[in-house]
């Protein structure tokens, strides 16, 4: 795991490559606006939706609301609808299964979910000063997605996320940038370009990467939601397994 850090773009795209197999076949159904029998939309319209997960803005789990007050230092889950846990229940995001595996370990800190669904970096870049506000330890970004699907110009994903990397490492905080990639549909050129973004974004900032969040995810059944894009319960979990030793480096007893 510790290899990706060092991974260059053309390393990177290698070894997701299986894992789009899958996806893609996923994608495209929504991509190309096929409908199935139970109205799944677009991918792009999952992208756009807001909605938090349902039961999430009813009753709010410790991980998913930051208004909690806790005295513990706090780890900021700071993301898109991956991260918001979209259509799942309380409790089953994978900032709530970062919570729960921490607790496990003896680890005291406050695991703050900062996901909004259908935000990109430019609404990331938007609501840093949020995220700087909590003093937070430990970040864990995981944005960028909405804007590959969306074919926002490269170089604004990047200027974005170069606004959002300085704020956050400016506080001191251990950011660790969570990667995604695209399916084949969008075209070689500018999927390089996507990819290549989390690396150069990782170096110029010195942060640990993790270039596919959905390593070990994808592929694996129920895993993922019927859209082909969130994570299910399942899926979260698997996540956790992904960034927890990415995590723990940068933690106290």
């Amino acid at each position: 795991m510790a290899s990706f850090n060092s991974l260059s773009p053309i390393r990177y795209t290698a070894c997701v490559k299986l894992s789009w197999i899958a996806l893609s076949l996923a994608l495209s159904l929504t991509l190309t606006g096929c409908k199935t029998s139970d109205g799944a939309r677009h991918a792009e319209d999952y992208s756009r939706d807001t909605r938090p997960a349902r039961p999430m803005a009813q009753n709010p789990s410790p991980a998913a609301t930051s208004t909690i007050k806790d005295e513990r230092p706090v780890i900021l889950c700071f993301g898109d609808s991956i991260t918001a846990g979209y259509n799942l229940d309380a409790g089953q995001s994978y900032p709530d299964y970062l919570q729960k595996a921490l607790d496990e370990k003896g680890y005291k800190y406050h695991v703050v979910n900062q996901g909004i669904s259908g935000d990109t970096t430019k609404d990331g870049l938007a609501r840093a000063e949020d995220a700087v506000a909590l003093h937070p330890a430990v970040i864990l970004v995981e944005l960028g997605g909405n804007d590959g699907l969306r074919g926002i110009p490269i170089a604004s994903t990047r200027a974005n996320f170069d606004g959002i990397l300085a704020k956050l490492t400016a506080t001191g905080a251990k950011v660790v940038l969570l990667g995604i990639t695209l399916p084949p549909q969008y075209g070689k050129v500018y999927i390089n370009q996507f990819n290549e973004t989390y690396a150069l974004m990782a170096t110029k900032y010195n942060l640990t990467l993790f270039p596919f969040l959905y390593k070990d995810v994808y592929g694996v059944q129920g895993a993922i939601q019927r859209d082909g894009i969130h994570p299910t319960d399942l899926g979260s979990q698997l996540i956790v397994k992904n960034v927890l030793p990415l995590v723990e480096p940068n933690l106290k007893r």
